[in-house]
């Protein structure tokens, strides 16, 4: 009951906080953290039961909702990004109230362990960036086909120059492909035999988001890409980094009964 009512408070404040970003221009902007801590409460008492995790798909999807919603909260002071939160934020409530009502099964990883520890940190990380790249994409297909439209958006006067939100966009994946690298390399200290433990999908469509991301990267500094280019790679890459997470984990679960971080 307790992680029910921290999950729903943490949805108002989430949604009051996307409505303030939009009509006030982010104003009060003390609403975020009021909504993040809520749902870190939330996540604590569902993720960890005497030692071991709890992350199964619910759970994953608010762990990655909530990182994304801390991360551009802490972005916004320094980058011209806050109007995001007016889908990140709703989201993130929504993803917490999932996991409260839809538990999955406690897996048997010891979270003591150093190596799951860091493991899981870099994979998270990675994946909030990059998912904060995917909507940072979004908005900016939204502001490139209007003004290839000559029209004017509502929050037109919200949003940064064309310029400003493609430079995030590359920082952000930038960073997001490093934690990736480091990510799949700390991997190999868990995969001993890819068939045994059902992780090749998982592996090989890892590695093919990352070939993807790697790829954008190599065309930004080579050949200048920018704009509806950039914007298909970077979602391409980031739909299939969540095939490779959540796909693996609904194949285990549900088909094999296993689970893994």
């Amino acid at each position: 009951m307790i992680a029910l009512s921290l999950s729903t408070l943490s949805l108002a404040a989430y949604f009051a906080a996307a409505y303030a970003q939009w009509n006030w221009n982010g104003r009060p902007a003390w609403l975020v953290p009021i909504g993040i801590l809520l749902h870190f409460g939330a996540l604590a008492l569902s993720l960890i039961h005497e030692g071991n995790l709890r992350i199964g798909v619910t759970e994953a999807a608010s762990l990655f909702a909530w990182q994304s919603a801390l991360l551009l909260w802490l972005f916004s002071f320094r980058e011209p990004i806050a109007i995001n939160g007016v889908a990140v934020y709703p989201l993130a409530g929504l993803f917490a109230i999932w996991a409260t009502l839809v538990p999955s099964p406690v897996s048997t990883v010891q979270v003591s362990e150093w190596q799951v520890s860091v493991h899981v940190l870099m994979s998270l990380l990675s994946a909030g960036l990059l998912t904060l790249a995917a909507v940072q994409s979004v908005a900016l297909a939204v502001q490139d086909r209007l003004l290839h439209r000559h029209r004017v958006a509502p929050a037109g006067g919200r949003m940064p120059a064309l310029q400003t939100m493609e430079r995030v966009l590359f920082q952000l994946i930038a960073v997001g492909f490093g934690l990736l690298s480091l990510t799949l390399l700390s991997g190999l200290w868990f995969v001993h035999d890819w068939m045994a433990q059902h992780l090749a999908h998982k592996t090989i469509l890892s590695i093919t988001a990352w070939l993807i991301f790697g790829t954008l990267l190599w065309g930004r500094w080579r050949h200048g890409w920018r704009g509806r280019t950039a914007i298909r790679w970077a979602l391409a890459g980031y739909v299939t980094l969540i095939l490779a997470y959540f796909g693996s984990k609904l194949i285990l679960e549900q088909i094999f009964g296993k689970h893994w971080v």
